[in-house]
């Protein structure tokens, strides 16, 4: 293969119709964002659209042009297509939801890790994982893979979390504040770090964690205002 020629996997994040026929698509790949232009691709008899449909994970190769920096797809499999997305609508806003979000902070802070998170949260959209669980996972993944250091050793006063403490969520110091009526507790503590060390696979399989969900989700989307 040449340096002028990409092989990869990669999943669609926008799709843009030009000319009469033509398609300008952006992926997420493991090498980061990228776009490339699909020829002909709205014809009836085209060989790649079928394989660069939303929420599907297809094996892409792309022509580079290194002095234009002009990329052609010239060939497109799709390896698997996510159908469990399409059965329930919250699943589809989700995940609807994931691609923007990805397509947003991927223009900003281009980042190969994006593109484990999103296929992550495909695959488990496609095994009924709560959506809870897996919006809160991606939230706080998202913001680390943007390079957001999050707090989850000390108070906003500085003084190291403690388990005999009831905490709330600080949003503006993005830090523990110890509140005596807080709903943040040391299981609580413990779950949102582990979805942010974890995979998404053990956070599935914790005992009873839907029950934690509502500070946990809480304090992921207050992380993630794009």
């Amino acid at each position: 293969m040449s340096k002028n020629e990409l092989k990869t996997k990669a999943i669609v994040l926008r799709r843009t119709n030009i000319g009469e026929a033509d398609r300008i698509v952006d992926f997420i790949t493991p090498e980061g964002r990228i776009s490339a232009k699909a020829r002909s691709v709205r014809k009836e008899k085209s060989r790649l659209a079928g394989s660069i449909e939303m929420f599907c994970l297809s094996e892409i190769a792309i022509y580079r042009n290194l002095k234009t920096n002009y990329n052609t797809l010239t060939s497109a499999k799709m390896l698997n297509f996510y159908r469990g997305i399409l059965s329930d609508f919250s699943k589809l806003e989700l995940a609807s939801n994931v691609i923007q979000k990805v397509s947003s902070a991927s223009k900003q802070i281009d980042s190969p890790k994006y593109f484990e998170i999103t296929k992550t949260v495909f695959e488990h959209l496609d095994r009924n994982t709560p959506n809870d669980i897996i919006t809160a996972w991606f939230y706080f993944n998202l913001a680390k893979a943007r390079g957001e250091q999050i707090n989850l050793v000390t108070d906003v006063d500085g003084e190291k979390l403690k388990p005999d403490v009831t905490y709330a969520w600080d949003t503006v110091d993005s830090a523990m504040r110890s509140y005596p009526t807080g709903k943040i507790h040391a299981d609580e503590i413990k779950i949102l770090r582990l979805m942010i060390s974890s995979p998404l696979d053990i956070i599935a399989r914790i005992e009873n964690i839907e029950h934690y969900m509502p500070e946990v989700l809480f304090i992921a989307k207050s992380l993630n205002q794009l």
